[in-house]
């Protein structure tokens, strides 16, 4: 299930949302997962630069994110 739905370049994308925590490291970061919608869309993940020591407070920070911030990071990562 997506997270929420993007439009690029003339593509939907389908966006989750993670967690990710690195050895030796008490913070929680930020991951995204860009999913083209058609079926063989191209999928890529993306660490956005928020991080915490608690995976709610994290998630909560996501919700605050604008759609114009995730297209700015989907179209840098495909750039």
């Amino acid at each position: 299930m997506a997270w929420r739905v993007l439009e690029h370049a003339d593509q939907r994308w389908n966006v989750s949302i993670a967690a990710e925590r690195r050895p030796n490291s008490a913070h929680w970061n930020l991951v995204f997962s860009f999913r083209g919608a058609d079926p063989s869309g191209r999928s890529l993940w993306a660490t956005y630069p928020i991080s915490s020591s608690s995976k709610s407070a994290l998630f909560a920070q996501a919700d605050r994110i604008s759609n114009d911030d995730l297209v700015a990071l989907l179209a840098a990562k495909l750039g």
